[in-house]
């Protein structure tokens, strides 16, 4: 089993990895989210992106763009851990940090062949399909969500 630092990787470190292993042939795949509390909807979320590739790499919105995008009271958990769970998983190959509110400039330095996106998103919608080969839009699973994970909480 690969250590969770040999999957978390800077934008500049992980484009020279992608660089060689596309030479290689491996079609990569990627996603991206704010990943606060990691559900079941976001494991089998990650597990049918990573079938439509190589290898599968997790962009993942820092603290102030989750903030800016979710609001004051997010995230939950702090940058590190999100990627460092995300690591975990068995399914995710590379786990990387971008501040900006889209992941378009990290699409764009990373190329991969494959955007994936969950159901609530429309192809047509997606930042960075002009970028990539190909747009996968994952079906979304009723009943799973962080925003729904924290309401429960709250309620007690």
């Amino acid at each position: 089993m690969r250590p969770l630092s040999s999957k978390i990787k800077g934008r500049e470190e992980l484009t020279g990895v992608l660089a060689r292993l596309r030479s290689e042939g491996k079609r990569v795949v990627f996603t991206n989210g704010c990943f606060d509390l990691l559900h079941l909807g976001h494991v089998t979320y990650l597990e049918e992106a990573r079938g439509l590739g190589d290898l599968l790499v997790v962009g993942v919105n820092t603290d102030e763009s989750v903030r800016r995008i979710k609001g004051p009271g997010r995230p939950i958990v702090p940058l590190e851990q999100r990627m460092a769970v995300l690591a975990a998983l068995e399914a995710v190959d590379y786990v990387v940090p971008f501040g900006e509110d889209t992941p378009y400039e990290l699409i764009k330095a990373l190329r991969p062949h494959v955007l994936v996106k969950g159901g609530d998103w429309r192809p047509e919608e997606v930042v960075g399909q002009d970028l990539v080969e190909e747009v996968r839009i994952v079906p979304y699973r009723e009943g799973f969500s962080t925003t729904g994970l924290i309401e429960k909480i709250k309620k007690g």
